[in-house]
Parts: structure tokens; sequence; C-alpha cells
């Protein structure tokens, strides 16, 4: 994918009280939400959000996920949650970077794998739908 055609999206979070663990910084489960929330937004500069996705008779789980914790989070924190496109031919695949909002530290990285799944067979596609290529522009 060349620049130009690179997508990427963030969204900022300021951490909630809810997410924290006994020891109060944010439980480790809960860096997947703040990772879905910007992959929301990622798939929405395309316009295939999950609704899309289902609506073209694909749904796109979660198969892999990688996480690098390297600075915790506490109550409070504002944080900026990157996702950017990096593969789509065959998979979606998608890194992350939370950093904090203010100086720009890193906090996490990180990267999510999704494959389609056709909806009628429950098949898994071995290449990405066209209806993905046509959202993002591209020819297959």
């Amino acid at each position: 994918m060349s620049e130009t055609q690179a997508r990427s999206a963030s969204v900022r979070i300021e951490i909630p009280f809810h997410d924290l663990d006994p020891a109060g910084y944010v439980w480790h489960g809960n860096y997947a939400k703040y990772l879905e929330l910007a992959r929301c937004e990622l798939l929405k500069t395309f316009d295939y959000s999950y609704d899309a996705m289902m609506a073209s008779g694909f749904v796109w789980p979660v198969v892999d996920l990688q996480l690098r914790y390297l600075r915790p989070l506490r109550f409070g924190d504002r944080i900026e949650v990157s996702a950017r496109l990096v593969e789509w031919e065959y998979r979606l695949r998608i890194d992350y970077a939370i950093t904090r909002v203010g100086n720009g530290e890193r906090v996490t990285k990180a990267s999510t794998t999704q494959v389609a799944v056709d909806m009628k067979t429950g098949e898994m596609c071995l290449r990405s739908p066209h209806i993905l290529f046509a959202c993002l522009g591209l020819e297959p």
C-alpha cells in the first residue's frame, strides 16, 4: 500500500474508574476495548463498518491479537489510540499505538488480524472479498 493509500484513524479516551483493576491500573483486558474503538473509526474511513460488512454478506472475526504493554495507565489518563490498516489483500491487519495525550509517550503497541468469513457458508475466505477492495478504491 502506498502512503497515499494508507488508511488510519484515531480516538481519544479518558480512562474511566471502572476500567481499573484492584491495584489501580487499567485491567489488561480493557486494552482490547480501546483498540476496538479505534478500529471502528478506521473502518468508517472507507465505509466498511461492521454493519456494512454484514450487509455485504461477510463477518470479519479477530483471529489474532498482539499487545505489548510498555507503560501502565491509571484513572483519568487521557490517551489517543491510533489504528492503521497495513494489510487487506488476504486479511485485515491493523497496527495500533496508544499514546498519552499531552506528552505523546507511547504506552502500548498492538496489532489485530481479521479474516473474512462468508455468512452463507460459514467458510473462511482465502482472499478478501471484492467489496473490501471496492471500499478501499482498489482493484483486487
